[in-house]
């Protein structure tokens, strides 16, 4: 009796209890069983390739779910792990001695193969590998290539809320090549030693992520070789979820292991943060963006390399060029490499931080001017960061006279480092070191900056017409505190602020030019409306206590007078309470010997004669407000050093003095301001 004519189906049981004992679960050929000998082995050399094998055929074959797998979720109906109207495998004879089922080629036709992950992570596709301890001989599996003809690939992760099914079928002979321009386009069709991938299957995804709904369709290689370490299978493809779209072509190397890529990608969506359900990857909030750039790397799970080389893009109206690479690991993964813009639009930034949108917060809340956006810091414990971005023209507002800015960002077990953060603004910069550490609530943040040679007048375009100068700022500021919000965190800081502004021109006029109705009022109360007073420097030294920045020493120096400020300005409440004191150098400036009040909030600011003696108060950074815009007097600043009049001098050996930020700590509670 020849292999063909013996019958079959008497090895069924035999086939099935190997095929369950080597899967871990049960296996059963349901329908007819035939087998046939092949040779010579076409995935062999040498002599391996003229020995015998046997291509086994089944129908109605069924792998059903490890036991205990409890499907959840939209897959919750019970159905098992694959099923095929016919399978055919090719069998090697010699490893069947050791106990080892070896298929050289499984061909699949009508295959409906269902993948599932629960939320604690396992899944039905990892199969028992054989314990080297275990004494007792058991079966044992391998597949070298797989081919699928008109199958169904189902795929539910409930770690993800994702839910995907795929139909898979071949492609007419015709239409198997392509085209030549889609190859050309490709740098990844290099790698082909034919010049031009050879597809064999197509597919078409539908699904959904969370409430986003995903569409998708490609092609791929006919033979998927699972064994060779080089291998190039081709794949091309299209998809899109929620908001975010891509288009993928080139190859994977060694598919069996997930060891090897080469793409070239697109991508595309509304906002860079929507990549992290599809990618895991912690992105900011964004415009819309689109970027083009060639993928390499390695899948292989826990130990995933992608390389996102050369790639350029858009943001907004921004421009993107750069190299990212991400390495996943334990306990977090993380994204490193070098992005540049040769012109960035201010407003596609975002929210550099982090803040939950890139929309500003309403003015006029409560009279309240602090921007009060929430940090978006719940996924920080996600993925660690080292990227180093650098924007060498920015296109801004007239009123934001911003160069060029770049910055370090380094993110390490959900601290974020901005170290160093540059800005070149109105020909000037400001350096700061910025730490904010998400494990504690409320966020901990701490800030070091750097002001050197601000030109005030460059911040306002209608001060500039004039060619007015308001004078040159240098200082520096250092604080700790903490808070979810910009508003929140300088409401409870602590620590210490000196600014220093030199050489300027300041009137009634060029103040209201600014919109610096403070500091307008208190110029033309002291000077007079159509005075322009020469100014030869301002000093503020401030000390930042649980949010309430008290004045330790604030001076303006003019040719005609010293002025005094003192006071507070609660940054929590955003109230002013300072007095404004003129000491007259000419007594001919009588108004100067009356004293100023500035109360009321950094929204509604009100100026007025103080009825009375003056009332000494706890201090804030009014001085800066008189000869430069109130929110400068947020600005750190480095003084240097400079050859000042006898006025000046000692105001000048107060402001180099280094500053201190103090120790983070919420505020007790305090009673509302009426």
């Amino acid at each position: 009796m020849t292999l063909t004519q013996w019958d079959w189906n008497r090895a069924k049981p035999w086939l099935n209890q190997a095929a369950s004992e080597a899967s871990g679960r049960q296996f059963a050929v349901e329908g007819d069983l035939s087998a046939s000998w092949h040779w010579p082995q076409p995935l062999e050399e040498g002599w391996h390739r003229w020995v015998p094998g046997v291509t086994v055929q089944g129908t109605q074959l069924v792998l059903q779910d490890p036991p205990g797998f409890a499907r959840t979720g939209k897959s919750a109906e019970p159905r098992p792990t694959a099923s095929a109207e016919v399978a055919r495998a090719s069998l090697k004879l010699w490893p069947l001695l050791a106990r080892e089922v070896v298929i050289d080629t499984l061909e699949l036709s009508g295959p409906d193969i269902s993948l599932a992950r629960l939320r604690d992570g396992t899944n039905n596709w990892t199969f028992p590998q054989k314990d080297p301890t275990d004494t007792k001989t058991r079966w044992s599996f391998s597949v070298h290539q797989l081919v699928v003809r008109k199958g169904r690939l189902g795929y539910s992760d409930a770690t993800q809320d994702l839910d995907l099914t795929a139909r898979v079928d071949t492609l007419p002979e015709d239409t198997a090549m392509a085209p030549p321009h889609a190859a050309a386009s490709s740098a990844a069709s290099a790698d082909f030693a034919s010049g031009s991938p050879r597809y064999g299957v197509r597919f078409d995804v539908t699904g959904t992520l969370g409430k986003a709904r995903i569409e998708g369709h490609g092609k791929a290689g006919s033979v998927l070789t699972l064994r060779d370490k080089e291998v190039n299978y081709p794949l091309q493809f299209t998809a899109k979820a929620g908001s975010v779209g891509t288009a993928v072509q080139g190859i994977l190397a060694n598919p069996g292991a997930l060891s090897g890529m080469d793409f070239q990608v697109m991508l595309k969506g509304a906002s860079m943060a929507d990549l992290y359900p599809l990618t895991g990857l912690v992105l900011p909030n964004t415009p819309a963006f689109q970027t083009q750039g060639r993928l390499q790397g390695s899948l292989q799970p826990g130990r995933a390399v992608w390389n996102y080389r050369d790639f350029t893009g858009t943001v907004g109206q921004s421009d993107l060029h750069g190299n990212l690479r991400f390495v996943s690991g334990a306990p977090r993964g993380k994204l490193s490499g070098a992005i540049t813009s040769n012109q960035l639009r201010l407003a596609d930034l975002g929210p550099v931080l982090g803040t939950a949108t890139t929309a500003k917060a309403p003015a006029g809340r409560n009279g309240r001017v602090l921007p009060n956006a929430a940090f978006a810091t719940d996924r920080w414990s996600n993925m660690d960061m080292d990227l180093k971005f650098s924007g060498q023209r920015v296109i801004r507002p007239d009123s934001l006279p911003l160069e060029d800015l770049s910055v370090h960002a380094v993110l390490d077990d959900a601290v974020l480092r901005l170290e160093p953060l540059h800005f070149g603004v109105a020909k000037g910069k400001i350096e700061s070191k910025l730490v904010l550490d998400s494990r504690k609530r409320p966020l901990t943040v701490r800030m070091d900056t750097r002001v050197q040679n601000l030109r005030l007048a460059a911040l306002f375009p209608e001060v500039e017409l004039t060619r007015k100068s308001l004078g040159r700022l240098d200082g520096a500021i250092a604080l700790n505190g903490q808070g979810n919000s910009v508003a929140q965190w300088l409401g409870t800081s602590n620590g210490e602020a000196r600014l220093y502004v030199r050489e300027g021109t300041l009137s009634r006029e060029l103040l209201d030019r600014a919109a610096l109705n403070v500091g307008s009022i208190v110029i033309g109360k002291l000077f007079g409306d159509d005075k322009e007073v020469q100014l030869r420097c301002a000093v503020a030294d401030l000390a930042v206590r649980e949010g309430v920045a008290t004045v330790r020493t604030a001076k303006l120096s003019t040719n005609e007078a010293v002025v005094d400020v003192t006071g507070t300005i609660d940054m929590a409440e955003e109230r002013l309470n300072l007095s404004v004191k003129p000491a007259s150098l000419e007594w001919k400036f009588f108004s100067l010997r009356t004293p100023l009040y500035v109360r009321g909030t950094l929204g509604k600011p009100d100026v007025g004669v103080e009825p009375g003696p003056l009332l000494l108060r706890a201090g804030a950074a009014i001085a800066a407000a008189v000869a430069a815009p109130a929110a400068l007097a947020l600005l750190p600043v480095t003084v240097p050093g400079a050859d000042d009049d006898a006025q000046c001098a000692p105001l000048l050996a107060q402001a180099t003095q280094p500053v201190k930020a103090g120790r983070a700590r919420i505020p007790a509670a305090r009673t509302p301001s009426r």
